[in-house]
């Protein structure tokens, strides 16, 4: 199967301290890559694996299950940990939820959870089995980000609803690891956007297991806050969070 262009994997090596990086939902690691650049540019090893189905087409996509897309973020971890002797993984939105079960089942030191959903905008989620009686695919609009290339924002144009059901099981099943993470962790939230409910990043910062932990909140941004206006930002608080830290325990940024 034929990879979309600019969809590819990469690895950008670097210094004794990896990042994995896991992108979203019908999304390709090509939204991660500016983070990824910057990460770089600082001296960390960056990895961000193609997860299964995504980045060639909607039909491949929709013969895929959750435990295939952590299956690919397992494998980017365990390459990672051959190559660093330290590890931090961020995730964007459903990348967040596997951030987060990589977080409850090895060794991770530095754990970011990007715009991760447990509750979602959409409430036709919740009709998902009528809907999958009459249709396969649904259309997705794609924010267009006006001062970036083209090239950093690749993914599908449709969502395959058996895929999205299968992202409803992960949520339910991450939600329960929650109080087993206890690596620091760095929420990351927009405050307004139209796919995650903000309350998301409430819900997992309070419940999870880490003493170290931190949640930010945005104020212009959207969903895909590594693309977004926001982002230099993002990429700074990540940078700052995953370097040695001293403890920042029960921290919220307003």
């Amino acid at each position: 199967m034929a990879i979309m262009e600019g969809a590819e994997p990469f690895l950008l090596p670097g210094g004794n301290q990896g990042v994995l990086l896991i992108h979203g939902f019908t999304g390709s690691p090509a939204e991660v890559r500016l983070l990824g650049e910057y990460l770089h540019n600082k001296g960390f090893t960056v990895l961000a694996p193609r997860l299964c189905g995504h980045g060639t087409t909607v039909e491949e996509m929709s013969k895929t299950k959750w435990f295939h897309w952590y299956s690919a973020a397992e494998d980017g971890y365990h390459i990672l940990k051959s190559l660093c002797e330290n590890i931090a993984v961020v995730g964007l939105s459903m990348g967040g939820l596997l951030a987060l079960k990589l977080g409850a089942e090895y060794s991770i030191d530095k754990l970011v959870s990007l715009s991760t959903p447990i509750y979602i905008v959409d409430k036709r989620v919740n009709m998902l089995p009528m809907y999958r009686m009459f249709r396969e695919f649904v259309p997705k609009k794609r924010k267009v980000f006006m001062d970036i290339d083209p090239q950093y924002s690749v993914g599908y144009n449709a969502t395959p609803l058996s895929s999205l059901s299968s992202l409803v099981e992960l949520i339910q099943h991450v939600e329960m690891l929650l109080p087993s993470i206890t690596a620091p962790l760095l929420i990351i939230q927009a405050r307004s956007e139209h796919t995650v409910q903000p309350r998301s990043a409430s819900y997992i910062y309070d419940r999870v297991g880490s003493k170290e932990k931190k949640l930010t909140w945005l104020e212009k941004s959207g969903h895909i806050v590594t693309l977004d206006v926001d982002r230099e930002q993002v990429f700074r608080e990540i940078t700052e969070w995953i370097m040695p830290f001293e403890s920042a325990e029960g921290k919220i940024t307003n």
